[in-house]
């Protein structure tokens, strides 16, 4: 089992990589010459995530749910998820009303073509590089971008994180909240159970993503970076305790079980 799904994950990776790739030059491209974003170019977004989900299912078996919808509010508004795979951006893009604005450290925006790509669809960089300069720039432009209706999508955590792994929230996103009176929308996942960070095999199963009830601008800074990380945590315990229970094909460590009795009995005690 282990080595058939090794050989169906490195067929993903050769599909998802080399689409990846030429896709990001076309894009690229299509930017460079045009200098804004395209309806070419959004539409090729649009195919690479739904192209992408498709290879997850027919390759390596990874079925995809999102659910909660109903707490997007219309109109501008910053999404701030949980983020454990690549799988987390193609779960969300289709929620951000055509008008996404995902925040993304510079390295990734350094990528030749890849980065004029992710510009082109209104992605925002941060240098952290930078130190203390880093979120006065991204504010200002993330307020621009709501200007122009977009959807701020920003991982609060900045990087990719175990399942049940000892949550690290930044303070980007309580000053994001802060500073641009908008409703933050917090999103919870499982989906590194199947596709986790620094793992060689992706493993079959469904990825879930929970859009949770808006946080509405007014609360402290402080209050709300702790109201937004209790919602998530408590959230994403609950959908990889869920899948852990109904059975998984991950193998499963002696220490991630314990962590997932933990969280079991963090979800008991919080119920």
């Amino acid at each position: 089992m282990r080595a058939v799904q090794a050989l169906r994950t490195g067929v993903f990776y050769a599909l998802f990589m080399g689409q990846t790739i030429v896709l990001a030059i076309v894009v690229g491209t299509i930017a460079i010459i045009a200098k804004r974003r395209t309806e070419l170019s959004w539409r090729i977004a649009k195919y690479w995530r739904n192209s992408n989900i498709a290879f997850l299912r027919a390759v390596v078996g990874v079925k995809t749910e999102v659910t909660g919808a109903e707490n997007i509010p219309p109109g501008a508004c910053i999404i701030a998820a949980k983020h454990q795979s690549d799988w987390d951006i193609f779960a969300i893009l289709p929620f951000t009303d055509d008008k996404p604005a995902f925040i993304a450290k510079k390295e990734l925006i350094d990528i030749p073509m890849f980065g004029r790509a992710a510009q082109s669809i209104n992605t925002i960089s941060i240098d952290r590089k930078l130190g203390a300069e880093a979120i006065p720039r991204m504010l200002e432009d993330a307020a621009e971008a709501l200007g122009r209706g977009c959807r701020i999508v920003i991982y609060p955590e900045g990087t990719r994180k175990k399942p049940l792994a000892e949550p690290n929230y930044r303070q980007g996103i309580a000053r994001m909240y802060a500073a641009l009176n908008v409703p933050v929308v917090p999103v919870a996942l499982n989906s590194g159970l199947c596709w986790g960070k620094l793992s060689a095999t992706i493993w079959p199963g469904t990825a879930r993503a929970k859009f949770l009830p808006a946080i509405l601008p007014g609360l402290s800074a402080e209050g709300f970076a702790a109201t937004l990380q209790a919602m998530i945590e408590q959230e994403s315990d609950r959908l990889i305790v869920a899948a852990v229970e109904a059975g998984i094909a991950r193998p499963l460590s002696a220490d991630f079980l314990a962590r997932v009795a933990a969280a079991k009995q963090r979800l008991v005690a919080g119920a």
